[in-house]
């Protein structure tokens, strides 16, 4: 377990004699546990300073501080070299230069001394669901943590590793990406010896600038894997396969294509009951049936089956990590109060993400109605890719709810690809979507809610969900 000597030591290079275990550390005071270290950031809207207080009422031992308090706490000073008889007995505020760079090297640190192997996942699209069926499957051999929740940046990667402790053989961990260099230097707090990579889309290329951007950026996870590891990448997708170029490690291909070295065809959609495929791998071709929904989800059970691989699992442990089927995290289906399927995909949107989203909405029965968002921070690609999902909108559904400024460009394209004016509505509120669907949705219709987490379009879906 961390303690309170190994972040004295990580942060001032002495080490006392204290046991005072750290059970984890939060940066909401709201998320504190006993025994936990609260590091107090600043931030625009608040201030973790001002929280100190009500953390260490939930019961946290330690805060990590950058500035004086109002308040008075005990404080220890870690500018100035470590009192011998320093009293470490918690509630006890820790004063550093900077709170993130403290936590960052604790993490730095923490990982150095734990004995295990990181893989490392990112990409621009299905890096959360790849992680938690990747923990999955390896979960049926190794003690393994994934990062929890999207703690996949400067901040969230060292919470998560302070997580760890040295029971655990495997950590999954997230990495995102928004600046250069960014993933680099989560890389060195991580020490990933497998790096993952999904594809490389849009999303993010309003701060990126551009895919020739997002591609270097997400390299930097494969460029710091050293020579004994290994490089798992998407042979389908042309950018992350020009990574086999930036990498030491070993290349380990997975996709669509015989050229991978792991390979599926033969896909069916199975619509809500899951998708069936034909595995290949070396000279072995297996049949897999896995519980996660769209023809699309095919790529994740590559991803956590070639993870398995490389990490030295026997097919039957592989497979039984595959049916667990607690991965499909995005997109929810749910009952509309009046029996219509609501397939509920709120979280987040990209072109990618989008067309994957139609594909499984063609695959289901019933009459089929988008009701689509703005999709955020794609930059240059914004026309694009609104018109891309326009034009699969038409050869899919039946009606088309755009929503937001953005989504116009949905409307238009969907227009132009034959869809019929009268049924392509544009709202720039959520009240008369929910109105709309309230009205002319049937007990046998399909409808996909999906848009940039920004629009809350999840308000559409838990205004019409039927609950029990």
């Amino acid at each position: 377990m961390f303690t309170l000597a190994d972040a004295l030591e990580a942060l001032t290079a002495t080490r006392p004699a204290t046991q005072h275990i750290i059970t984890e550390a939060a940066i909401d005071s709201r998320q504190v546990i006993p025994g936990s270290l609260f590091v107090a950031l600043p931030g625009e809207r608040a201030d973790g300073h001002d929280f100190i207080g009500a953390a260490f009422l939930k019961g946290a031992s330690y805060a990590l501080i950058q500035r004086d308090l109002d308040v008075s706490f005990p404080t220890l000073d870690l500018r100035s070299p470590l009192p011998a008889d320093a009293n470490l007995a918690p509630p006890l505020c820790l004063r550093v230069e900077n709170s993130l760079v403290a936590l960052q090297q604790l993490a730095r640190f923490w990982r150095r001394k734990l004995d295990l192997r990181v893989i490392g996942i990112t990409g621009s699209v299905g890096k959360s669901s790849t992680k938690e069926m990747v923990a999955e499957v390896l979960g049926q051999r190794y003690r393994t943590m994934k990062s929890p929740g999207n703690l996949n940046n400067e901040i969230g990667l060292p919470l998560a590793i302070l997580r760890l402790g040295p029971g655990y053989e495997r950590a999954v961990l997230e990495m995102g990406f928004y600046v250069p260099g960014e993933i680099a230097f989560l890389c060195d707090l991580a020490q990933p010896v497998v790096g993952m990579v999904t594809n490389i889309g849009t999303v993010h290329a309003e701060r990126a600038g551009s895919q020739e951007a997002i591609f270097l950026g997400k390299s930097e996870l494969v460029q710091s894997l050293p020579p004994e590891g290994t490089a798992i990448l998407n042979f389908d997708d042309p950018w992350v396969r020009k990574m086999e170029e930036k990498t030491r490690a070993r290349i380990f291909f997975y996709g669509l294509s015989s050229e991978a070295d792991l390979w599926a065809d033969n896909i069916q959609g199975l619509g809500l009951d899951g998708i069936r495929f034909n595995l290949h791998y070396q000279n072995e071709t297996l049949n897999v049936r896995v519980p996660l929904i769209g023809r699309h989800s095919v790529h994740t059970a590559l991803r956590a089956a070639a993870a398995g691989l490389v990490e030295g699992l026997t097919w039957q442990e592989i497979f039984e990590g595959l049916r667990q089927g607690h991965t499909q995290l995005r997109l929810v289906a749910v009952r509309s109060q009046n029996g219509a399927l609501l397939l509920d995909d709120t979280y987040n949107a990209s072109p990618e993400s989008m067309l994957a989203a139609l594909n499984l909405l063609d695959e289901l029965d019933g009459r089929k109605v988008a009701v689509l968002g703005d999709m955020l921070e794609l930059g240059p690609y914004e026309k694009q890719g609104h018109e891309m999902v326009g034009l699969r909108v038409a050869r899919v559904c039946e009606t088309l709810l755009a929503f937001g400024p953005r989504a116009h460009m949905i409307a238009e394209a969907a227009c132009r690809a034959g869809m019929p004016k009268a049924n392509i509505h544009e709202y720039e509120e959520a009240q008369p979507i929910i109105d709309w669907l309230k009205k002319h949705l049937a007990p046998e219709d399909v409808a996909l809610v999906k848009g940039s987490h920004g629009l809350r379009m999840d308000r559409i879906v838990a205004a019409l969900e039927m609950h029990s």
